[in-house]
């Protein structure tokens, strides 16, 4: 299940942090911090990682996920790596619906477009098992 942003708390500092959303486990509730890291001039320093890993480590989280259009440095990809961080590639100018993504070396893409129809059109929507949900004509 995944939940979005919030403010999670600190189990040794007692402070609080503000994430941008959480993957929960259903079998036991343990957590996956997300964070949004929209930097589009250079790739997640090895200090911004850092910053991630302590955020598991004072949360309890099992780890995180870090979206970013450009990746990870050098030493952010060590860190990453040691501390069970996985780095997810977003084109920075994505929506919902239009996107690039890279993950775990998969490529992901969504697109949209807009269809102008001029005319009569018939359409049959038919669910997965072949039955017929709905027919009609469109003008």
């Amino acid at each position: 299940m995944v939940e979005g942003k919030q403010t999670v708390p600190g189990q040794r500092s007692g402070t609080e942090y503000e994430i941008d959303a959480k993957g929960v486990r259903t079998s036991d509730g343990g957590i996956m911090i997300v964070e949004c890291r929209r930097y589009t001039t250079s790739k997640l320093k090895q200090e911004d990682i850092a910053a991630v890993a302590y955020r598991i480590i004072d949360t309890q989280a099992l780890g995180a996920i870090v979206v970013t259009p450009l990746g990870l440095q050098e030493g952010a990809e060590k860190i990453a790596s040691a501390e069970n961080i996985f780095s997810v590639k977003l084109d920075q100018n994505s929506t919902p619906t239009d996107f690039a993504m890279q993950f775990l070396n998969k490529f992901a893409i969504g697109a949209s477009t807009t269809l102008f129809v001029k005319g009569e059109a018939t359409y049959v929507l038919k669910n997965p098992d072949g039955t017929i949900e709905a027919e009609g004509k469109m003008q």
